[in-house]
C-alpha cells in the first residue's frame, strides 16, 4: 500500500496564468479531487493495462531526457537515475486520475513524485520551508517539466510537491500561504466547468509569447492584466471578497477580449453570460484551449442550476460548508 505522502494532488492556479510569465504575481492551490502516484504494472493494483504501458513509455522518454542532461552535467538536481531506469524496466508507471490537457498540473504531479522517490539529499516539503529552498525547488522542477511543455515555470510541480497554497510574489519570492475564511459565505464558491476538449500548453504559450512581441499588446499586459491579477490575489489573501470580485470581473473581461484563442466557442457563450449577468465569473485555468475553466460565484446554488439547465455539471474546487 502506498504511503499517503507519496500521493500527489492536482493543482489549480487561481490567478496568474500567462501574466506570471511577464512578472505578475501568481496564486496556486492544491486540489485533491484529482491525484496520482507511482506504481508498478500488475503489482500494486488492477489498472488499465494500456494506460499503464503508455505511462511507462512516457516515463522512459522523460528518463532519457534526464539522463542526457546528467551526462552533460546540466541537471540541476541529484537523482538516482540507476534506480529510476531499473524501476522502469520493472514496469514503473504513474497511476493518475488527473486529466491531461485540462490545466490541472498532470505533468507537475508526475515530476513531484519522481523527485520525491529518486531525489538524493532532497528538500523535504514542510510548512517552514524557506524562500531560498522554494526558489531552488522551482528551478529544479522547471528544468524537468520543460520536457513536456518546452518551457516551464516550475510552479505546477512545486505546488504538487508542497501540497499547500503558494503565492509567487516575484521571481525571487515564493511563500506558502493560507486563504482566510473571513467574509466567505456558504454560497461563495470556486468551481470548474469542463470544455470537454483538451488543450495543448506548449503551442498556446508560444502564441502568447509571440503576441507579446507586439508593443501595444505587451503594454496591455503590463498596464492592465498584471495589476488586475495582483489586486485579485491581494484582496483574496486579505479576505476582502467584495473587492476581489470587482477586480475578478475586470480580469475576466480582459481575458475574453484578448485571449479568445485560449477559450473554446462553447465556453465563450457561458463566459459572456457570466460577464453580462454577473451570477458567476469565468477565467482561464492553466493555459486554456480546452480542459477545465475556472469559475467564481457568490451564489453557488443558482450557478449550479444555471449550468445544469445547459447540460453542464460543475465541480466545486472550494466551497464554504
Amino acid at each position: 500500500m502506498q504511503d499517503k505522502k507519496d500521493i500527489y494532488y492536482s493543482k489549480v492556479m487561481l490567478f496568474g496564468e500567462y501574466s506570471i510569465i511577464m512578472g505578475s504575481m501568481g496564486l496556486t492551490i492544491p486540489y485533491s479531487h484529482f491525484n496520482g502516484e507511482l506504481r508498478y504494472i500488475n503489482n500494486d493494483s488492477y489498472t488499465n493495462l494500456n494506460f499503464a504501458r503508455h505511462s511507462n513509455q512516457q516515463l522512459k522518454d522523460l528518463a532519457d531526457y534526464i539522463c542526457t542532461l546528467k551526462k552533460k552535467n546540466k541537471l540541476k538536481v541529484q537523482l538516482d537515475t540507476d534506480s529510476l531506469l531499473s524501476d522502469l524496466d520493472k514496469g514503473l508507471y504513474f497511476e493518475s486520475s488527473i486529466p491531461e490537457g485540462y490545466g490541472l498540473g498532470s505533468s507537475g504531479a508526475l515530476v513531484a513524485s519522481l523527485y520525491n522517490k529518486y531525489g538524493i539529499n532532497k528538500k523535504e516539503a514542510h510548512a517552514a520551508i524557506s524562500d531560498d529552498e522554494l526558489i531552488e525547488l522551482k528551478a529544479i522542477f522547471a528544468q524537468i517539466e520543460s520536457f513536456y511543455h518546452g518551457t516551464s515555470s516550475g510552479i505546477d510541480p512545486l505546488i504538487c510537491y508542497l501540497k499547500h497554497p503558494i503565492v509567487l510574489e516575484n521571481a525571487q519570492h515564493i511563500s506558502s500561504v493560507g486563504i482566510p475564511r473571513r467574509d466567505i459565505l456558504n454560497e461563495d464558491a470556486i468551481f470548474l466547468v469542463d470544455a470537454e476538449t483538451t488543450g495543448k500548453t506548449a503551442p498556446l504559450v508560444k502564441l502568447f509569447m509571440d503576441k507579446t512581441k507586439d508593443s501595444s499588446f505587451k503594454e496591455k499586459i503590463d498596464n492592465e492584466l498584471t495589476p488586475t491579477t495582483n489586486k485579485c490575489i491581494h484582496h483574496l489573501l486579505k479576505g476582502e471578497l467584495n473587492s476581489m470580485f470587482d477586480h475578478l470581473l475586470k480580469l475576466s473581461d480582459f481575458q475574453f477580449k484578448y485571449f479568445k484563442e485560449m477559450i473554446p466557442e462553447n465556453i465563450q457563450t457561458f463566459w459572456k453570460e457570466g460577464l453580462d449577468k454577473q451570477l458567476f465569473t469565468l477565467k482561464l485555468c492553466g493555459s486554456g484551449g480546452g480542459g477545465f475553466f475556472l469559475g467564481f460565484t457568490r451564489n453557488y446554488s443558482q450557478t449550479k442550476t444555471y449550468f445544469s439547465k445547459h447540460g453542464k455539471d460543475i465541480i466545486p474546487v472550494y466551497q464554504e460548508v
